[in-house]
C-alpha cells in the first residue's frame, strides 16, 4: 500500500526514554531510584494530578508545585530538572524528515505534559519536523481516547487507511488500528528502520543528523 502520511508519538519514540532520564534525576538528588514512579503511577493522588496535566486542566506550574510534595523535592521547574538528560532519537528524526521530504504529511500526536516552563518540543528540537501537532493539553483529548486520532486525521485530511502510526505503549495502538491506521509499536532501536521499509524510504540517514546542543 501506498501511505500518505505518518503520525508519531512524541516520548519513548522520538525521544530517549523517559524513564532513563528520571532515574538518573533520581540518583543525582538523593532519591530512591523509583520515587518519580511511585509518586506519579503508584500515588492515585500523582496519577490523577499527571491526568489533569495531560489534558490541559492544570498548568505545568500547578503540576510542579504539586506533585514536588507527593516527592518531596522543590518544586521549581520539576518537569525540566528531571526531563533534562531525554534527547532526541536521530534515526527518528531522520525519520521524519525522510517522510516529509518524500511527500508524506507528518503529524506529531502527543500526550503532553505542558509547555511552560519547560517545553519538551523545543527543547529536544523536534517542533519544526511537522505539518501537523496534536498536543492532548492543547485540545483537551488524551491517548487512548479515539477522538484524538479522528482529530488527528481530520487536520492532516487523511483517511485511516493511508496513515502509519508509531508509539510505544500496546494500549494506544489499537484505536489506531480500529480507525484503519497501520500502527507500529516502537519497541527497540530497529523502530525508525522498520517503518522506513513499511514507507518506502530510505534508511538509515544520508548524512548526520544535528540536533541542539550537538554543534
Amino acid at each position: 500500500m501506498s501511505y500518505r502520511g505518518l503520525i508519531v508519538d512524541f516520548a519513548g519514540v522520538l525521544t530517549t526514554p523517559l524513564g532513563e532520564a528520571v532515574r538518573g534525576w533520581c540518583a543525582r538528588n538523593g532519591l530512591a531510584p523509583d520515587a518519580w514512579r511511585r509518586a506519579l503511577v503508584d500515588d492515585p493522588a500523582g496519577r490523577a494530578l499527571y491526568g489533569e496535566l495531560e489534558l490541559g486542566r492544570i498548568t505545568q506550574h500547578e503540576w510542579n508545585r504539586r506533585t514536588a510534595e507527593l516527592i518531596g523535592v522543590e518544586p521549581g521547574d520539576l518537569m525540566g530538572r528531571a526531563h533534562a538528560e531525554v534527547r532526541a532519537v536521530p534515526a527518528m528524526v531522520e525519520l521524519v524528515r525522510e517522510a516529509r521530504a518524500a511527500g508524506l504529511a507528518v503529524a506529531l500526536l502527543s500526550n503532553s505534559y505542558g509547555v511552560d516552563p519547560y517545553n519538551p518540543y523545543t527543547a529536544t528540537g523536534v517542533w519544526d519536523l511537522f505539518d501537523v501537532r496534536v498536543i492532548s493539553g492543547e485540545v483537551g483529548l488524551a491517548k487512548p481516547d479515539p477522538d484524538i486520532y479522528r482529530l488527528t486525521l481530520d487536520r492532516l485530511g487523511l483517511p485511516g487507511e493511508a496513515c502509519v502510526f508509531v508509539d510505544d505503549r500496546p494500549v494506544n495502538l489499537t484505536p489506531a488500528e480500529e480507525l484503519g491506521i497501520t500502527a507500529v509499536h516502537a519497541d527497540g532501536p530497529g523502530t525508525a528502520r522498520a517503518v522506513a521499509r513499511l514507507l518506502g524510504l530510505s534508511q538509515p540517514a544520508r548524512g548526520p543528523v544535528r540536533l541542539p546542543g550537538q554543534g
